[in-house]
């Protein structure tokens, strides 16, 4: 398999600077999209279209042919689906609670901590597609398809539910028209039904899968903002800290404590250690928040994803 030649056992050091090898394609296409978009005329009005042709159709296509191509196995699923949920309660609980620790509660600010907080456990989808479809080929592709599916439905609660004074539409709403949602019900409903895409639909929908992870990275570099990084320097540190190095060790010990296989616990680290959401700053600035500072988030998180992928990937598993 691609996962054990990935990572040979020669050192968790070894086995980091051979994840970080494997992942520099897909951050390299990142580091494009901040160039093209800063120095071209391919400026981030041009940018933005290409997030919304990505957001509502190339990547809801993608999700969908990725669960419906292999029968899911609910039983065998089951351990590594409440491995996810429960990994991503645990970075809610954590975001949350940190206006309530004893020695940060004086530090942070609650309305600039109500806008932020998603970034502690919010990520970003087209980079982990991306990654599992290259660390683990087909059957890691599905599993984050799946693990996206009834994560992003928790997590979209969970981070506009502290802003919905601010919300002109409820966040209900807002869930049931989010096109990765439809895209997940819709592909698991199919899957379970027994349906598959037409032979001569197939190579289509692979070109479109294929066209959404080289965009989606290029759109997420394009969204980078270098500005308004230095401000809340407690909340930031504190944020970042849960993002891309606790949620890497509780999900090293969820996968063993549900006795994930190798592609599952793979999956699942991948999925732990994962640049935030880049769309976390677009729904703070909506709801009324500081949305450069969650830009800045965003930014740093995206950065600090280099580090901490081949953390979780060549040093924990």
């Amino acid at each position: 398999m691609l996962i054990a030649s990935a990572a040979p056992q020669t050192g968790g050091y070894s086995r980091a600077v051979n994840y970080a090898q494997l992942l520099f394609p897909d951050f390299s296409l990142i580091l494009c999209g901040y160039l093209v978009c800063r120095y071209t005329a391919l400026n981030r009005t041009v940018w933005e279209q290409v997030e919304s042709l990505v957001y509502f159709f190339l990547f809801p296509v993608l999700l969908f042919q990725s669960i419906v191509k292999s029968p899911l196995d609910l039983g065998t699923t089951s351990s590594f689906i409440g491995a996810g949920l429960t990994m991503g309660l645990l970075g809610i609980a954590m975001a949350y609670s940190l206006p309530h620790l004893p020695w940060l509660n004086a530090r942070i600010d609650r309305r600039e901590h109500a806008g932020s907080a998603q970034v502690a456990f919010r990520f970003n989808s087209f980079i982990g597609l991306a990654l599992a479809e290259r660390l683990a080929g087909a059957q890691g592709l599905q599993l984050i398809a799946v693990l996206i599916g009834v994560c992003v439905p928790l997590f979209n609660v969970a981070a506009v539910w502290p802003m919905t004074r601010h919300a002109k539409r409820g966040f209900v709403h807002e869930l049931v028209r989010n096109p990765l949602i439809i895209a997940t019900c819709s592909g698991l409903v199919a899957n379970l039904l027994g349906f598959h895409i037409p032979v001569w639909l197939e190579p289509t929908t692979t070109r479109i899968g294929g066209a959404s992870l080289a965009l989606g990275l290029m759109a997420a570099g394009a969204g980078l903002q270098l500005a308004s990084m230095a401000q809340s320097k407690t909340l930031t540190l504190s944020l970042l800290m849960i993002r891309h190095l606790l949620l890497p060790l509780v999900a090293f010990g969820l996968s063993r404590l549900f006795g994930l296989s190798a592609v599952q616990s793979t999956v699942l680290l991948i999925f732990s250690a994962l640049p935030t959401a880049s769309s976390a700053y677009v729904l703070a600035a909506r709801m009324g928040y500081n949305g450069a500072y969650v830009a800045g988030l965003v930014t740093l998180s995206t950065v600090l994803g280099m580090l901490s992928l081949p953390f979780a990937l060549g040093v924990l598993r």
